[in-house]
Formats: structure tokens, C-alpha cells, sequence
């Protein structure tokens, strides 16, 4: 038994056009069961209801959970907002996939009674610490749920990357980009770049090349203790992107130092979930 959550954070993809109809169902629901319901400012001007209304940036530090109400993307972008605070994360599929996003939204009132009485599953999701170093100085960090892509432009010609774990020697590749992921992002971009499915608790980080001009450049899965130097040799038009979402421009001799981040993501879980009932909805495994 978990302790029972009394101050829940929502945070919703508000292109669906199911969103107004949920607000409305939801937010009562809970302030029914004696739960303080927190909400962005973004969402306060959008929709005229009762609730605390607090930053974005200080929703974390507020919450005993964060209820996300669309796609993997939107949990994503959550994830970021929770950072190092640890808070879970309840998920509510409002998308097509849904790896992340583990509740229907026929089972939004279950999902949320299940957190007020405790009665629910916590799992943790290791994170990427993604340092971005050019001339010998850090001049960015992200954390990665899913992966970090290095990726070059539509029409940029393909780019060569030198990759060494723990400052021994890997591989040099010429490839349209590169893959590194947590298990996590495994069903992710890795997936469709020709990676394993790793389950998601694994302590392993996954390096995948895009379409590298070698061949014989496969996947490889590493111990997350390791640690992952990428330093861009060559290329033009090069992108860094941190779980699709964030990121910045790569030049050449820009260096990544990526590692297992201190801090953990916390999933609120299905009870009696498993990893492989979700293979094969999601992948059509039959």
C-alpha cells in the first residue's frame, strides 16, 4: 500500500477536443474526494474552473502527483517539469500509441481512485544526463526519458561521429545520426531505427546508428554506469534533440558526455500491469 495522494497537478494536450468535457468531469471528481487540485496558469485562462492555480515551474515542488491527460509527448513534457523532484507520474492516453500514457480514458476515475486510496503501482524509469560541450565547456544539460538524437538536416550530407565509453574507443560511424536511449525509449525512435525492445527497468543504455553507411554498425547495449563521449568529426546542419522536444544546433568538434542521470522518473502504474500485455496491444503482436 502507497501513501494516498491529496494534492494532484493536471496537465492536459490541449488540441484534443476531448479536454473542455474532461476538466469538467475530472476536477470536481477529485475535489469531491477531499483532493486539492492544482492547475498552470495556461490552464486557468482556458477554462473558467475551481482550482489552485500555480506556475508551471513550481506545479512539482506543489504536488504528490502529476496527472497528464494526452499523449507520450505530453508525458514527456511533464517528466521535464518534474526533473529531480521524484513526483509520480499518472498517465491518461488521449493518443494512439500510448507506451507511456498506461490508463484509458474510460479508466481516468479508477486510475485517480486508485492514487487517492493508495492503492496503486509505482515503477522507475531511469533518466539520460545529456551534457553538451563545446571548446572544453558545458554549455548545456537536459535529462532524457526516452533518448537523445543527434540527427542531421533534410538535405545535409551524412555525418561522422566518434563515440568512446568510458574514454575507451568505440566506434567511428558515418550515419544520418545517432540514437542513445534509456530501456524506456527503447519502443521509441530506437525502435523504428532497428533497436531492440529493451524491458523498461533495465540498467542499460542503448546506442543505435540511423542508417549508417556500414553495415556491420549495429545496436549495442551497455551497463548504465557506463559513460558516453559523441563528438561530431564532420557535418553540416546538425541537430541535437532530447526526447523530440528540446534541444539545440551541433558543430563540428561539439562534444555530448551522456550518463545514467541521478534522479529517477516515477510511473503510476496499472495494478497487475505488464510490460508484455502492452507489447502486444501496442505492436499488434496478436
Amino acid at each position: 500500500m502507497n501513501n494516498s495522494i491529496k494534492k494532484i497537478g493536471l496537465i492536459f494536450k490541449w488540441h484534443d477536443e476531448r479536454v473542455p468535457a474532461i476538466v469538467d468531469d475530472i476536477i470536481p471528481w477529485l475535489q469531491v474526494r477531499d483532493v486539492e487540485v492544482f492547475i498552470d496558469e495556461t490552464t486557468a485562462k482556458q477554462f473558467p474552473v475551481r482550482a489552485t492555480v500555480v506556475s508551471t515551474e513550481k506545479l512539482a515542488g506543489t504536488v504528490d502527483a502529476i496527472g497528464v491527460f494526452g499523449g507520450d509527448g505530453t508525458l514527456l513534457y511533464a517528466t521535464r517539469l518534474v526533473g529531480a523532484t521524484g513526483v509520480p507520474i499518472i498517465g491518461i492516453n488521449l493518443g494512439s500509441l500510448g507506451f507511456l500514457t498506461k490508463f484509458k480514458i474510460e479508466e481516468m476515475h479508477s486510475a485517480f481512485n486508485g492514487l487517492i486510496t493508495g492503492q496503486y503501482e509505482l515503477q522507475e524509469r531511469m533518466l539520460l544526463d545529456v551534457e553538451v560541450i563545446k571548446a572544453d565547456k558545458t554549455v548545456a544539460r537536459y535529462r532524457a526519458l526516452n533518448d537523445a538524437v543527434i540527427n542531421k538536416g533534410a538535405l545535409a550530407r551524412i555525418i561522422d561521429l566518434e563515440i568512446s565509453i568510458n574514454a575507451q574507443p568505440m566506434l567511428l560511424t558515418r550515419a544520418d545520426g545517432l540514437i542513445i536511449s534509456t530501456p524506456t525509449g527503447s519502443t521509441a525512435y530506437s525502435l523504428a531505427a532497428g533497436g531492440p525492445i529493451l524491458y523498461p527497468t533495465l540498467d542499460a543504455i542503448l546506442i543505435a546508428p540511423i542508417c549508417p553507411h556500414a553495415l556491420s554498425n549495429r545496436p549495442v547495449v551497455i551497463p548504465n554506469h557506463d559513460i558516453v563521449h559523441i563528438s561530431l568529426r564532420r557535418g553540416n546542419d546538425v541537430m541535437l534533440t532530447v526526447d523530440g522536444q528540446v534541444g539545440m544546433p551541433l558543430l563540428e568538434q561539439d562534444c555530448l558526455k551522456i550518463s545514467r542521470a541521478e534522479s529517477l522518473m516515477r510511473l503510476v502504474l496499472p495494478s497487475g500491469s505488464s510490460f508484455f500485455d502492452l507489447l502486444r496491444e501496442k505492436l499488434r503482436w496478436g
